[in-house]
């Protein structure tokens, strides 16, 4: 199919607003994305005409809300290649979900046994592995960068980082701040030859390209709602079905049980196991919502879209003088965010410009702290595409930035 942009924008209400005189150009998709009319409407829908609580409610609402929620859980399943809607566990975020596997795999964890992330991680791929390395004795190391913003896998290699005391791999596919598109099968394999657990942080990946969770060779992927056209308020957590089955329970209350004596408690196979409490029912009706929306339009049409989208972005930001991309400024084993810095402006003033001529970006170190110090950046400013940007947006971003650079630092 030919990808109609200006169709799909038609779908977004909020992309038709101004800011003062300004049209809108939301260039902020990598923090969360802009949901379109069919997965709000999926939304209100189920809470005025189906709304109860699940599994608990055997009237015929509460099957309703149960077909909805179980039929949310398989179109997921499917959409990422999951060999059944068993392996699908949903979280709040993305961030539950990668706690959900550190604080679960601590199980396997002990004094001597080590940990692998990398610098580039997002901190909810940092934090709760670090917090888990200092319960239970584990070492925490990480994979370095180049200067090129990729993973120096032959440091690596030298420090034989990946050895016969990793338990845990745990690292992002496509770096929010880089845009680096790590290649993770390769790792996995590493991983799995010393026995170790593969787990990915995929919240910039499933949004943007085909996913097979199988093809990546992972044990673990989390991803979030948000960041693909769906609500807030729900993630996901996939797993292999057998590692599932084999990990404890990460929070106690209702639906996670099979048996409850005041004594001692048995639980539910997965991945109820995992989903303790009312769940987030109304976000996965949205989710599922999200995932019609995305399939409709094509996930390779969407890779596309992207892929044109930051090669036209690249070309523009680089010829602006002053200006200084973080990360791979070519479009190969690349996404779509893109991180820079204008040479003597703070990336707060230059977000507050950009946001007073319409342009919506980021400024801050993207929850990405020790990879800005790796950098030798304080902060960085974060543009972002995605499936309904425009060319014209991008024109948009790099006017407003050649008008901040010098309103800032004229003599550039």
């Amino acid at each position: 199919m030919m990808y109609d942009v200006e169709k799909v924008r038609a779908d977004f209400p909020i992309l038709g607003r101004t800011v003062g005189q300004w049209p809108l150009s939301y260039l902020d998709s990598a923090n969360t994305s802009q949901k379109p009319r069919q997965v709000v409407d999926a939304m209100a829908e189920f809470y005025l005409q189906h709304n109860a609580n699940v599994a608990r409610a055997m009237h015929q609402l509460g099957a309703e809300a149960t077909e909805a929620f179980e039929g949310a859980r398989a179109k997921i399943g499917a959409f990422v290649g999951a060999a059944s809607a068993e392996e699908i566990v949903f979280t709040k975020n993305a961030s539950e979900a990668l706690n959900l596997a550190a604080n679960t795999l601590a199980s396997r964890l002990g004094p001597g046994d080590e940990v692998v992330i990398s610098v580039m991680e997002h901190h909810s791929n940092i934090v709760p592995w670090q917090l888990v390395c200092e319960r239970t004795g584990a070492t925490l190391r990480w994979f370095d960068i180049t200067d090129d913003g990729r993973l120096d896998l032959e440091k690596a290699e030298r420090e034989r980082l990946i050895n016969e005391r990793t338990k845990v791999v745990s690292l992002t596919w496509v770096s929010n701040v880089l845009g680096t598109r790590n290649s993770i099968p390769g790792i996995a394999a590493s991983a799995h030859a010393v026995g170790a657990v593969m787990v990915v942080d995929a919240s910039q990946g499933v949004p943007h390209v085909p996913t097979e969770v199988s093809l990546l060779g992972a044990d673990l992927v989390a991803f979030t709602g948000h960041k693909m056209v769906g609500p807030t308020g729900i993630g996901v957590l996939w797993g292999r079905y057998g590692l599932l089955a084999e990990l404890p329970p990460f929070l106690g209350g209702g639906e996670m049980i099979e048996v409850v004596e005041m004594t001692h408690s048995t639980y539910a196979a997965p991945p109820h196991r995992f989903e303790a409490g009312t769940p987030p029912i109304a976000q996965a009706v949205g989710l599922g919502a999200a995932v019609d929306y995305l399939q409709g339009l094509g996930m390779d049409n969407i890779a596309a879209h992207d892929d044109e989208l930051t090669a036209y972005a690249l070309g523009k930001l680089t010829t602006i003088d002053g200006l200084r991309i973080l990360g791979p400024t070519d479009t190969v084993d690349r996404g779509s965010a893109i991180s820079f810095n204008l040479s003597g402006v703070h990336p707060h003033d230059v977000m507050q410009v950009l946001d007073s001529r319409g342009v919506a970006i980021r400024g801050g170190h993207h929850c990405a702290r020790p990879l800005h110090k790796r950098l030798g950046e304080q902060s960085s400013t974060r543009a972002s595409s995605y499936l309904y940007t425009t060319l014209a947006e991008i024109d948009a971003l790099a006017d407003a930035l050649v008008f901040t650079r010098n309103y800032f630092a004229p003599k550039l």
